[in-house]
């Protein structure tokens, strides 16, 4: 049975004082050819029982890894975006004040832990003296860098663990710009709250112009009654990033009572694999 170690999910974890090495950062989002070819071959259908059963158990280990680093980060709030923004577009700017707004009303910022609007926002909850941050990176057969400005990061081999981790932690989705995998991101949270699997937690879409024709697509899919009205109401859409965190803080504030009392809070147990409790 492959150990922690052959999996990557032994790595020390990189913090404010100690931040990632430039052997770490070489290592972000890498995986080997073999890792890869495996990963694959678990999405062609059935395989043989013995390597089924191998990849069920490296599954339930990777989750159970994440369950129990995770669990005491604190608050959160989750911002997806694209990887490809650099730090001179507009929009990258706009993430990084919102990861600053995030971090001054007392949130984690917690993102997928690379470059673009994920660094960005993890930048900003860093520029805020005591902001929480922290990353969630998938392994990809291509070199990905972890972005600077993490307290903490993890790695993940697969990306509905990882996605899982995204959102199991969060009280809140903020959504910027992005490709592919921020549409999955998104409309995963919003099926998860539509058949209610998640609590409705706010999801706000930073960028009205950007995100224009999706909206209009929503639209069609309610004329068609294939969605509710309601399921586009649960949606805000705005442009001012301390707008999208005020009208966060106050939802999670007063719709779902939010609070983090100390004295009550459970410790890690580190005979548990439990870590990165904060600090206060």
């Amino acid at each position: 049975m492959p150990s922690l170690a052959d999996q990557g999910l032994d790595q020390p974890l990189a913090t404010a004082d100690h931040p990632p090495t430039e052997a770490e950062r070489s290592q972000w989002g890498r995986t080997t050819g073999l890792e890869t070819m495996a990963a694959a071959k678990f999405l062609q259908g059935p395989q043989s029982r013995a390597f089924e059963l191998r990849r069920a158990v490296q599954i339930f280990r990777e989750l159970i890894y994440g369950f129990r680093k995770l669990h005491f980060v604190g608050p959160c709030v989750t911002v997806f975006g694209s990887a490809r923004f650099p730090e001179t577009h507009p929009y990258y700017q706009q993430a990084r004040a919102i990861g600053r707004y995030l971090a001054q009303a007392g949130f984690t910022v917690m993102t997928g832990g690379g470059p673009g609007i994920m660094e960005a926002a993890n930048r900003g909850a860093k520029d805020v003296p005591n902001g929480r941050s922290i990353g969630c990176n998938i392994k990809l057969p291509q070199e990905q860098k972890p972005n600077p400005y993490l307290d903490k990061w993890i790695d993940f081999e697969h990306f509905f663990v990882r996605k899982l981790m995204l959102i199991k932690y969060s009280y809140a989705f903020i959504v910027c710009p992005g490709g592919f995998g921020t549409l999955d991101e998104l409309f995963e949270v919003l099926t998860l709250i539509q058949t209610g699997k998640l609590q409705d937690f706010p999801v706000a879409l930073v960028g009205r112009d950007y995100w224009a024709p999706g909206i209009e697509q929503l639209r069609k899919f309610v004329s068609e009654k294939t969605i509710d009205p309601v399921d586009l109401d649960k949606l805000v859409i705005v442009d001012d990033p301390k707008e999208v965190v005020r009208s966060i803080t106050d939802v999670t504030m007063n719709k779902f009572g939010l609070s983090y009392d100390a004295a009550i809070r459970p410790r890690p147990r580190w005979w548990l694999g439990e870590g990165w409790a904060w600090r206060r």
